[in-house]
């Protein structure tokens, strides 16, 4: 009786889908939905992740990322994000939203949209914020909002946002629209009460929507029922390639030995590969880190603490790997000295 021959391997699913989120499901029931419909008995979509969590109640931009696009997730995770919200006025909910429950009333005064650009301008720029208790964070390895179902208030320590740009439009007597765009780790149920405060009453969060994530914008993203609607061709056409969530522009184009040595995890001395415009953005981000880690440096260190600054010629900067047919091989971090070590690399 003849040996069955071993299955062949299924395909990786690698790309990223921007979803447009709706209102009642959890980030992780939408990362869930996508797998299931890049599933077939010739795909493999098991790895799978989203780019920032988004609220039950709030919908919008959801960018998630499949097989070896996950690597470079991260770079959407620490990218801007804008957001639209509408704040309803003179209540406040043990939430920050609809989802919540009434815990404090207070009239609402009267506001024009001259009053609703002054305070706008108290919160652009960099500030800090508390987070709230309904909220992901880890206290003593427990989630804040198991704290918070349990009646527990524990201390959270404020952190630094940066409010890029903001808006408020008056809908109407007690209803304002909010468009935000802000650092990674900003809060918007927060920000709404902090508002509300700021113009004399009480507030809590009705509407929220995500309209984009660093380039990515909502315009480009297609809803589940959208996606269920296709066909798993058109599904797999649908998807953005593996480094669409990396933001860098430098590359590099390696020889077929060169992307043999580092598939091999070796570091490889590309001196005389570096070309004028590379050695130009290297030398950019090298002083901008360097710039940023004295500055953190003045803020950390006591008085009878020394910190030497690295020489810049020795800095790495991450850059993008391509071989001589330019298809994208992963990241690597190249020095001005002309090392180049493997950092991220995906799997053909």
């Amino acid at each position: 009786m003849p040996i069955p021959s071993k299955q062949a391997d299924k395909i990786k699913v690698s790309g990223v889908i921007l979803v447009d989120k709706p209102e009642g499901m959890t980030s992780q029931q939408v990362v869930s939905k996508v797998k299931y419909l890049f599933k077939s008995p010739s795909h493999n979509s098991k790895k799978a992740g989203h780019t920032g969590t988004l609220d039950p109640m709030a919908t919008g931009l959801l960018p998630i990322c499949l097989g070896e696009a996950t690597k470079f997730s991260h770079y959407q995770l620490d990218a801007d994000k804008s957001y639209q919200a509408t704040i309803f006025l003179g209540s406040q909910t043990d939430t920050g939203d609809a989802e919540g429950q009434i815990i404090e009333t207070m009239l609402v005064p009267k506001f024009d949209t001259v009053e609703l650009d002054r305070i706008a301008q108290q919160f652009s720029g960099k500030q800090q914020q508390i987070p709230p208790m309904y909220s992901a964070l880890k206290k003593d390895g427990k989630k804040l909002y198991e704290y918070a179902r349990a009646g527990i208030e524990v201390e959270r320590p404020p952190r630094d946002i940066l409010i890029k740009d903001i808006e408020l439009k008056p809908l109407d007597q007690d209803k304002i629209q909010l468009t935000v765009t802000c650092s990674k780790g900003t809060y918007v149920r927060v920000l709404g009460e902090d508002i509300a405060k700021a113009m004399g009453t009480l507030g809590h969060l009705t509407a929220l929507r995500r309209i984009q994530v660093g380039k990515f914008d909502v315009d480009e993203a297609i809803t589940l029922s959208e996606l269920e609607a296709l066909p798993l061709d058109s599904r797999q056409a649908a998807l953005m390639p593996v480094d669409a969530c990396i933001d860098i522009n430098a590359e590099m184009i390696l020889t077929p030995e060169q992307c043999k040595r580092i598939h091999m995890g070796q570091r490889l001395n590309v001196f005389d590969q570096l070309t004028e415009d590379l050695r130009v953005y290297i030398s950019n981000q090298v002083r901008g880190q360097l710039c940023e880690k004295k500055s953190h440096d003045i803020n950390e260190k006591s008085d009878n603490t020394t910190s030497t600054q690295p020489l810049e010629h020795e800095v790495p900067v991450d850059i993008r790997l391509l071989n001589e047919q330019e298809l994208f091989l992963g990241l690597g971090a190249v020095s001005l000295n002309g090392r180049l070590q493997p950092k991220k690399l995906i799997q053909r």
